[in-house]
């Protein structure tokens, strides 16, 4: 069982059965799933992306300079950050969203120390705004805050995916499901999982990874758990 995680929540889980925007029902069996694993006493921190409400990368392609759509996407996080502050304190589960970029009416600012103290305190950390600089993914900031924070390992939730394919199992029918990988195997294979900063981040802080599917009901106690879902990825090379 995992003691110390970071959550790592896509925003396309946020938006449901839609097309974009905050579904509340989806917010709040998110949280339920939460205060499962904090009821036992796991320390938890959630790092959430924004892909429903706006992603950098498209800005980009629309003709938008690069820092500004990325900003623009970090911003996005800090709504969802405080969608699922509510849903969780609606669920009597004490929250803190922490930002990297200052939104001072709304979050605190992430400071590490204070972040271990909410922590201790056993309060579940939202953190949000990335890592506050442009052209670092979401993927980057979770794995950041886990070296930062001394987490024992990434459970990456993804929306509606098993876990780690050959190929995109959306578009190819014979695509086929990693049960274990290690971090270097996804940075030589290019597999589409997290970006290469990333990956290697993780290389250099001994940190795993786990990526399951959100979508089935129970699925993020048992990652927590330990129990043999989706793809582990392991920092260290295979013996």
């Amino acid at each position: 069982m995992y003691k110390r995680i970071i959550l790592k929540i896509s925003g396309e889980a946020l938006k449901g059965d839609g097309q974009s925007g905050i579904c509340p029902e989806t917010v709040k069996d998110i949280a339920k799933q939460i205060k499962e694993i904090h009821e036992l006493g796991v320390k938890i921190g959630v790092v959430v992306g924004a892909g429903n409400l706006f992603r950098g990368r498209i800005g980009q392609e629309l003709g938008m300079d690069r820092s500004q759509a990325d900003y623009m996407g970090m911003l996005g996080t800090i709504m969802n950050g405080l969608a699922l502050q509510d849903g969780l304190e609606n669920l009597d589960v004490p929250t803190r969203v922490m930002t990297a970029i200052e939104v001072n009416k709304v979050a605190e600012p992430y400071i590490r120390r204070r972040a271990l103290r909410h922590l201790e305190k056993g309060r579940v950390l939202i953190l949000v705004g990335g890592t506050g600089n442009p052209y670092f993914s979401t993927d980057s900031a979770a794995t950041l805050r886990a070296a930062e924070l001394h987490m024992e390992a990434i459970l990456m939730a993804k929306n509606g995916i098993d876990g780690v394919y050959d190929k995109d199992p959306h578009k190819f029918a014979d695509a086929k499901m990693f049960e274990s990988l290690t971090q270097r195997e996804i940075l030589e294979q290019r597999l589409q999982v997290i970006d290469q900063t990333a990956a290697a981040m993780c290389i250099d802080n001994h940190i795993d990874l786990l990526v399951f599917n959100m979508n089935k009901k129970g699925n993020i106690r048992r990652a927590v758990l330990g129990e043999k879902i989706g793809t582990v990825v392991k920092w260290e090379e295979r013996k």
